[in-house]
């Protein structure tokens, strides 16, 4: 008599890797003890930023041209895995065109309402910058679009058989979306953002930068050998490179 076993799970170069715990210190996912020492590491302008040369030499020209116009920049959508700075790049746009930056997320603009008191606290050439972007849902977007094309936003007025409906002028702003997941966005959306920055993994050199200026601004003295092992180890990720270093 045969006896039939349950298959398990391959071992050795067949079996299916294990994706990375959040917890671990190379995980690229932004953790509660990231936030203060993201904002205390976080270069503010395009010549402190580090890495991606080719988008700050475009985005130079993109700040340069609208501040001559005396105009808000063009809608920028920010893409890439978590830690690369897509935060941070929301920012710097925000310094170097002498604006303010006012910053949510897709899962926090739950409804029309709340999209609305974002919109009607810019002031001219303000920065919006919403993180997650793909997250926010069809109505909320649906809102937003004649917002970024021509600065207006539909309110409804009343209920019922008498509703209404008004426009409201809004102020010339930017909108900074912010993305890990592009192809979760509709091409409506995608379509009426001016410049899409797509950001690499950092090579080892450039997170070997990262790491020595965070170490200056941290306070942490990391010699060459350290800092260039931090820098190997951070998985092309500047997030993971200052974690690894002030845990180091």
């Amino acid at each position: 008599m045969s006896t039939t076993k349950g298959r398990g799970k391959a071992k050795g170069r067949d079996a299916e890797p294990e994706s990375p715990s959040p917890d671990r210190l190379v995980a690229p996912a932004i953790r509660e003890d990231d936030a203060k020492f993201d904002r205390l590491c976080r270069p503010g302008t395009l010549d402190e930023y580090i890495g991606q040369e080719k988008h700050k030499s475009n985005l130079r020209v993109f700040v340069e041209a609208a501040r001559r116009r005396g105009e808000p920049l063009d809608h920028v959508l920010l893409c890439g895995p978590p830690g690369l700075g897509k935060t941070t790049l929301a920012f710097i746009l925000a310094n170097e065109m002498g604006v303010q930056v006012h910053s949510t997320s897709g899962p926090a603009i739950e409804h029309k309402g709340a999209l609305a008191g974002q919109l009607t606290r810019l002031e001219d050439r303000d920065v919006l910058f919403i993180d997650e972007i793909h997250r926010l849902t069809a109505t909320v977007e649906e809102t937003l679009y004649p917002a970024i094309e021509s600065f207006q936003l539909d309110v409804m007025m009343g209920d019922g058989p008498h509703a209404s409906s008004i426009q409201l002028d809004l102020r010339p702003f930017t909108l900074v979306g912010a993305t890990t997941r592009t192809g979760l966005l509709t091409s409506p959306l995608l379509s009426r953002f001016g410049y899409v920055v797509r950001l690499d993994f950092y090579p080892v050199e450039e997170l070997l930068q990262i790491v020595r200026r965070s170490a200056t601004l941290m306070h942490i003295e990391v010699d060459q050998g350290g800092a260039t092992a931090i820098a190997q180890r951070s998985r092309g990720t500047p997030r993971v490179a200052n974690r690894l270093l002030r845990r180091g």
